[in-house]
Parts: structure tokens; C-alpha cells; sequence
């Protein structure tokens, strides 16, 4: 036991700060938090595997207990980096778990027949034809984790950079072993912790700047992007969601929240380099352009009107640019509501309904 504690002390203490930090966070929901410390616990009982697998081959002892240990520690890995995901990724199927568990069953079945690694009765490790399976299955994880995060974000480097300190710390469990060996085992664990944990506080820093029903920015990030280098500012676009009041009338605001999300959706997808989406009140919308060209304006309110067309939304949009000179964020905003009240207008007239009024019967 003293040895585990001396060999663990750093994972130990990062994994108490991080149930702490959960326990009195308020910007997370409680099904995450409860997906947190499932993570916690995950990587907390997998260093105790580790520990006692390598405590056995140190002695030479318990070769038939080694490899259930290594089963555990070979199937743990995808499960842990497939919990990140179903963490951090809001409405993942718990399908998602089904390769780990199959490679999972896999390990279990090469205890038996050393179809994926083997110790003989000398105590020397060796991989059998499925060697590589875990690696492969983990790393599939870690790239689907990259590729999901990376694809929900804003790509702004208060974004990408935890990201990618994150899967770099995951992706590290897949190569390193064959480059240290052993010696990267034992600090496996904490590494995972430590990766998490600095991705958690990232997470907190986001969350002040992020609208928690859509993930898109906030009102106060907004503005103060807004007054952050004006000279690159060239244009704003105002977003507002058509009947967001009759869905919430009639089918409820669950379904009204659902239709935001599905619209931020939209925007996130629509989005290029130097352009960012906020939420700045309850169905309203702003996206600020840097250093876009009329064409790239066009080409931007074009891949909005295509993405809100897939769904059963609508929304009416306006646009301000800077045709040389500078402009108050102030007059742009002014002149592209303008530009989208009026089309907000023709949508309800020409609809033949009064915009107060449910749109649906």
C-alpha cells in the first residue's frame, strides 16, 4: 500500500483536486460532472492495476494474476479515452463503447489463447497476432475525439490549444510505450489526469465567454472581441430565428432550446477562418467577420441560408460591411438588424401571418 502511495502521490493529488474542483463547480450540468468522476474513478483503478501487474513481474510471481491484470489495462485504455468523449460530447449514443467492449472481450479470450499477448512460463512478455489491436483501437478513439472536438469548437485558440494539449496527452499512451517501455507505464495514469484536469480548467476559463444552451459565444465575449484590433473588423451579420416564440408557446421552450441548438449548429458548420458566431439574447444572433472580402460576406450569409434550410428553422439575416474607412461596431450592428428586420418583415408577410402570433396550428 505504501508503495502505490509513493509511486502514485502526484496522481493521487490531481485526481483529489479534481473531484474537489466538481463538487463545487456551478457551470457544469450534474450528468457531466457524474461522467467526471466515472472518469476519476476509471483512471484511479487502473493505476492500481498497473501497479500491482509490474509489482508481480518485479518478483517474478503470479504469472496467471499478471495477465488478467494486463487484460484489464489493454482493455482499459479505450474505454477511458471512450468516456472522455462521452463526457465532453453532449447526446453521444453509448454506442459509442461497443469497440471496447469488443476488444475488450478480445483481451479476455487472449488470456487463453495469447491471441493478443502471452507470458510464458518464464514470465516474458510477448505480443501474439493481435498485438496491436489495442493500440489501434485506442488511437481510433483519440482521433474520433479530435476530430469531434475540433468540429464543435470556434476555432479560436482558447479552444484549439487545450484540444490539443488533451489528445497530444492521450495519443502519448499509444507511442511512447513502444519508446520507453515500462518506464512510461507507471506514469501512464498520471498523465491522463493531468491531461484532464488542465483540459477541465480550460473548459471553466470557456465557459465564461460561451453560451452554455448553444456553445456559441456569449454577449459579453461578443463585445469584447468587438473592441479588440477594430482596424481588422470588416464586416457583422445579425441572425434572428424566425417563430421561436410559437414553438415555445405551443410545443414548449425543450423544444425552443432544441431549436437554438440546432440553429447554432448551423452557424458553427457555416463558419470560415477569422469569422465568429455569438449569441447575444434569447434567438438572436451576430457573427463578426476580420478581414473577409465582399465575396467572402456573400459567401458566408449563402452557407447560413443552405444550413438553416436542412432544417425546419428559419431565420432572417442582415449584413453590415466597411467599404473603406472605419466604422463604429455600434453603426454596423445598427445597419445590419435593419437590413434583418426587414427581411424578418417580408418573411411574415409574405407567410401571411402576424409575427406575434403562433406559425403553426
Amino acid at each position: 500500500m505504501l508503495g502505490y502511495i509513493l509511486q502514485n502521490w502526484v496522481l493521487i493529488l490531481v485526481l483529489a483536486a479534481f473531484a474537489i474542483a466538481l463538487r463545487y463547480t456551478v457551470f457544469l450540468d450534474a450528468v457531466t460532472i457524474r461522467r467526471m468522476y466515472v472518469l476519476i474513478v476509471g483512471i484511479f483503478l487502473l493505476s492500481i492495476d498497473v501497479y500491482l501487474e509490474f509489482l508481480l513481474a518485479d518478483r517474478g510471481t503470479g504469472r496467471d494474476l499478471r495477465i488478467v491484470l494486463m487484460a484489464i489495462r489493454y482493455s482499459a485504455t479505450p474505454f477511458i479515452v471512450a468516456q472522455v468523449i462521452f463526457t465532453l460530447i453532449k447526446k453521444q449514443s453509448r454506442l459509442l463503447f461497443v469497440p471496447a467492449m469488443i476488444l475488450a472481450a478480445v483481451d479476455l479470450i487472449s488470456i487463453f489463447t495469447g491471441i493478443v499477448f502471452r507470458i510464458d512460463a518464464a514470465g516474458v512478455f510477448s505480443r501474439g497476432p493481435l498485438g496491436m489491436l489495442p493500440f489501434i483501437v485506442a488511437g481510433l478513439y483519440c482521433v474520433a475525439l479530435l476530430f469531434i472536438l475540433f468540429r464543435n469548437c470556434n476555432r479560436r485558440a482558447m479552444e484549439i490549444i487545450p484540444i490539443v494539449f488533451l489528445c497530444v496527452a492521450l495519443l502519448s499512451g499509444l507511442f511512447f510505450p513502444f519508446l520507453f517501455g515500462k518506464a512510461y507505464a507507471y506514469i501512464f495514469c498520471t498523465t491522463i489526469a493531468v491531461a484532464l484536469f488542465v483540459y477541465y480548467e480550460f473548459l471553466m476559463l470557456q465557459l465564461t465567454k460561451k453560451d452554455s444552451l448553444t456553445g456559441l459565444l456569449n454577449r459579453h465575449a461578443f463585445y469584447a472581441d468587438a473592441a479588440k484590433n477594430p482596424e481588422d473588423l470588416s464586416a457583422l451579420v445579425s441572425i434572428d430565428m424566425n417563430g421561436l416564440k410559437a414553438i415555445n408557446d405551443i410545443e414548449g421552450h425543450a423544444a425552443g432550446d432544441e431549436a437554438l441548438v440546432t440553429l447554432a449548429h448551423c452557424f458553427q458548420r457555416a463558419l470560415k477562418r477569422r469569422q465568429s458566431a455569438y449569441r447575444v439574447g434569447g434567438d438572436e444572433f451576430v457573427i463578426l467577420c476580420r478581414r473577409c472580402s465582399s465575396d467572402d460576406l456573400a459567401q458566408l450569409v449563402e452557407r447560413l441560408r443552405r444550413s438553416v434550410a436542412e432544417t425546419p428553422y428559419s431565420c432572417s439575416i442582415g449584413c453590415s460591411e466597411i467599404a473603406g474607412g472605419a466604422k463604429p461596431v455600434s453603426e454596423m450592428l445598427r445597419e445590419s438588424d435593419e437590413m434583418m428586420y426587414a427581411e424578418k418583415a417580408r418573411h411574415y408577410a409574405d407567410a401571411g401571418r402576424d409575427r406575434r402570433k403562433p406559425e403553426h396550428p
